[in-house]
């Protein structure tokens, strides 16, 4: 007796990894993040008073994309807490670029001419070491609070400001729905003429960028600008790429800032690296920040003479419209200070 074939198994349908699923499932252990990578040597590196005054978080896609073994790698070091965080340096400060001075309703930093920046939210897909928002108080200063009435009603009242920018935080870890909420108060101000958001969920949690957000980006009666944030060439793999390239189509304009960090990317091939790849996804170099120079990030400072000479080599290496500004924030200032 002949019997059929049986059917060719089928591989099981992919189910997509929602990004709130992987902001939820982000590690927050630093030593399971060391076991995942087989670093656990590093162990005894690790600060357990950093931890408590600035939690760990690292999307598992992330980590993915370390180098196992490597106790250098540099997506690694912008995210482990170490004892480095807790020596006091003289010249760091809780609050090293002015926002408390900038603040002019609740959330809301106004620092230059034209613009408002609303702190949108406290919350972060990952939190990066050397965050110049470390010790922000975002418990009480929130342009979400109250519906955004204080925020919306500041803007409103003042004609001068033609360009609204959604910073926290990470913007993007609000809700579709509540972004639409801030954008719909915002729509009917004749004013206002751009809105530019800077995130870094494009790059640790590329699921963020779903239907959903298109379709509110692509919605919006305003040019967008969005402004992320990636320091190292690795960052960057095929689901980072696919969702720049669904940002592009939905007509956003896409720029990297990324942060001048020692053991990261402080040498010429690391930074045309960046660059480089960052331009094959679609991104143009933006800015080049030299730290923000708050409490506990010192171990990352590139001092300002082998900044200058790193972007001089970088001028030297690329296209100009491959080399980002290099700038620091100076409180006070009426823009970014080039160096």
């Amino acid at each position: 007796m002949i019997t059929a074939a049986p059917e060719p198994r089928q591989p099981a349908a992919l189910v997509p990894v929602r990004w709130q699923q992987a902001l939820r499932e982000a590690v927050r252990d630093p030593r399971e993040l060391l076991d995942l990578l087989g670093l656990d040597r590093l162990a005894p590196r690790l600060s357990d008073e950093a931890m408590a005054q600035f939690p760990l978080r690292v999307p598992r896609g992330f980590v993915a994309r370390m180098r196992r073994g490597d106790p250098r790698d540099p997506l690694l070091r912008q995210v482990l807490p170490l004892d480095d965080e807790m020596r006091p340096m003289p010249g760091f400060d809780l609050d090293a670029v002015g926002d408390g001075a900038a603040k002019t309703a609740p959330g809301v930093i106004q620092k230059y001419r034209g613009r408002a920046l609303l702190v949108a939210t406290g919350s972060c897909a990952i939190h990066c070491r050397y965050c110049f928002r470390r010790h922000f108080p975002y418990a009480e200063e929130t342009a979400a609070r109250d519906g955004w009435r204080d925020a919306v009603d500041l803007i409103r009242q003042d004609a001068s400001i033609e360009e609204v920018l959604l910073s926290g935080g990470d913007p993007l870890s609000l809700s579709n729905g509540k972004l639409a909420e801030l954008t719909g108060a915002l729509a009917d101000i004749p004013h206002l003429r751009r809105l530019r958001i800077h995130s870094r969920l494009p790059i640790v949690v590329p699921e963020r960028i779903d239907d959903g957000l298109l379709g509110w980006l692509s919605a919006l009666p305003w040019p967008v600008t969005l402004v992320v944030h990636a320091n190292h060439a690795n960052e960057f793999d095929g689901t980072v790429d696919a969702a720049l390239g669904r940002l592009r189509a939905a007509g956003v304009h896409l720029l990297n800032q990324a942060v001048l960090l020692r053991g990261v990317n402080d040498s010429v091939d690391a930074l045309a690296a960046l660059s480089e790849r960052g331009f094959a996804a679609g991104v143009l170099p933006y800015y080049l920040h030299q730290l923000d120079r708050v409490a506990g990030v010192a171990h990352f400072e590139v001092d300002d003479a082998h900044a200058r000479a790193l972007h001089a080599g970088l001028a030297a290496r690329l296209s100009g419209y491959l080399v980002p500004r290099l700038v620091r924030e100076i409180p006070g200032d009426t823009g970014k200070r080039p160096l």
